[in-house]
């Protein structure tokens, strides 16, 4: 039985070109998009994953929207003399209305069901006028990374701010610290100068009551004098 025709549109479609030099990672984007009313489940295959990381490799695809698949090719000597054998493969199927297991999914679609493009890869190295271009593009490397050099130093003197302002804190917490143990010391001999007023105040008082109770005393001792006098004549 022959499988349904691919429901996604492909850019590009049938060739993935990777530009070199190929000394570090070369990536190429492949647009996925789902012009249908339903979502559909994708799933990218190589047939040298080792030499590719793509991201992401599977999902799902919302109707009438699209996704970018990062493919990035890995870094190897290049041979102009040998011609890229790698393909890749785009398996689509529409996702069931109910799903919750995309795997699920995957496991248990039928063969007829299943919907495939595959597409071929090209290596390509810059011209010569792409190398003059490139060299001509150093000054502005360099330049780049004179503003990375500039950037690390703002955020060491960040990082020096930051420590500054630490440190000023600690030595304001230092300082309050240091006021309220003289506030409290103050508090303290303001309060033992007032217990020891208070204690003088209460002592006069105590000798003021005595002095008054021996003056009366000796009024009633003359007052019982005076009488007895009287009774004795």
């Amino acid at each position: 039985m022959n499988r349904q025709e691919q429901v996604l549109v492909l850019e590009p479609q049938h060739e993935l070109k990777f530009r070199g030099p190929f000394t570090d990672v070369v990536t190429a984007t492949l647009k996925l998009s789902n012009p249908t009313d339903r979502n559909v489940c994708f799933k990218v295959k190589t047939t040298a994953p080792r030499r590719y990381c793509v991201r992401p490799n599977s999902g799902i695809i919302d109707a009438g929207t699209s996704i970018n698949v990062s493919v990035m090719l890995q870094p190897f000597d290049y041979d102009p003399n040998e011609k890229s054998k790698h393909k890749f493969m785009v398996q689509s199927l529409l996702a069931p209305y109910d799903m919750t297991d995309m795997e699920g999914v995957w496991k248990e679609a039928k063969p007829e069901d299943l919907m495939d493009s595959k597409l071929r890869c090209a290596f390509e190295m810059p011209l010569e006028n792409d190398k003059t271009t490139e060299h001509s593009a150093l000054p502005k490397s360099a330049s780049a990374s004179l503003d990375d050099g500039e950037v690390k130093k703002i955020m060491e003197e960040c990082k020096r701010l930051q420590m500054e302002v630490q440190r000023l804190r600690e030595e304001n917490k230092q300082i309050r610290e240091d006021d309220g143990l003289r506030k409290r010391k103050v508090t303290s001999m303001a309060a033992s100068h007032s217990s020891s007023s208070s204690t003088m105040a209460t002592s006069g008082m105590r000798e003021e009551g005595l002095s008054t109770r021996v003056l009366a005393l000796c009024v009633l001792f003359f007052v019982i004098g005076v009488i007895i006098g009287k009774l004795a004549l």
